[in-house]
């Protein structure tokens, strides 16, 4: 019976890190390092190596599954799954219906998660400085410079998925940050909630190898150059605010393959400047809530983090 409750305990685990990963800003990893599962589930990323390769070549399924720790995993991933494809059909219905409230929402959260990364640099440096500013340049320069339409093609699908999943393992930047950078954050939404299983197995493929490969090596660059590390993912943040501002006008339109209008170039524009521009109400009082809702949310499950973990 304790074994029933520690697995539907884990399960619901995986469902918060799941909605943390679905939501631009809030990381899978916080939720992981909050609820006390973060070492384990790194040990058991890392488990899967050569020696689990022999197993699997051998057939010795038993051996395997002790030594990849796969109840915890399956657990683990089968919660995360429950989360992600639920709230993918919520998030994409309100980004259609109130995009200002929810990229609002996303600019808050986004704010305070980048705040609370610069904290974690434990020591200062004209280095560390440095670093931040390129993760801001690099991040406002992808944002900025690349059209609404990212390519569709499979190659590109893997390769965000493979960038995207690593931030499951590090705590504060999420991968629904790293689609949203890709531009491929609200296709993705849609692959998920209209079962585009083509589509889903080849960014699934891409989450795999880069939790198996790419994962390791940003593992290894947040434990040797922890400040610096630190530092580029806070500046990709505050450089991404760009991207998330609620109030853009589109200079540039194409028709998608389902035959509606969509966005191909858009520019960002003040919110007294929006209803002029654009002829849609620009919600300012709600999107000040929405932003100081997100705000509070990460600052609720930073101060949660403090409370179970005094130590760290």
């Amino acid at each position: 019976m304790r074994k029933l409750v520690d697995y539907l305990l884990l399960y619901l685990k995986g469902i918060a890190m799941g909605s943390a990963d679905v939501v631009p800003g809030v990381s899978g990893g916080t939720i992981a390092f909050i609820t006390g599962i973060y070492e384990q589930l790194l040990n058991s990323i890392k488990s899967v190596d050569l020696q689990a390769l022999t197993y699997l070549r051998r057939f010795q399924i038993k051996a395997l599954w002790e030594h990849v720790n796969g109840t915890f995993l399956v657990t683990l991933l089968a919660g995360i799954a429950t989360s992600v494809v639920t709230l993918a059909k919520i998030i994409t219905h309100l980004l259609g219906e109130h995009p200002i409230q929810v990229w609002s929402f996303f600019f808050g959260l986004i704010v305070i998660s980048a705040l609370i990364i610069l904290r974690e640099i434990k020591k200062w440096s004209i280095g560390v400085i440095i670093a931040i500013l390129v993760g801001i340049a690099a991040a406002y320069f992808i944002t900025s410079s690349t059209p609404a339409e990212t390519p569709d093609a499979s190659w590109f699908l893997f390769v965000a998925g493979a960038v995207a999943i690593c931030a499951m393992i590090l705590p504060g930047i999420s991968g629904a940050f790293i689609l949203l950078l890709f531009g491929k954050y609200e296709y993705i939404l849609n692959a998920i909630k209209e079962f585009k299983i083509g589509d889903i197995i080849i960014f699934g493929l891409g989450c795999a190898v880069g939790l198996l490969s790419f994962a390791r090596v940003v593992s290894w660059l947040f434990n040797k150059f922890h400040n610096l590390t630190v530092g580029v993912l806070s500046g990709f943040m505050i450089g991404s605010l760009y991207k998330v501002w609620p109030w853009k006008k589109a200079l540039e339109t194409y028709v998608d393959r389902h035959g509606e209008l969509k966005p191909l170039y858009e520019i960002n524009v003040m919110p007294n400047d929006y209803l002029a521009q654009t002829g849609i109400e620009p919600h300012f009082i709600e999107a000040l809530g929405f932003a100081a809702g997100g705000f509070l949310l990460v600052l609720a499950i930073d101060r949660l983090a403090a409370f179970l973990n005094p130590d760290h």
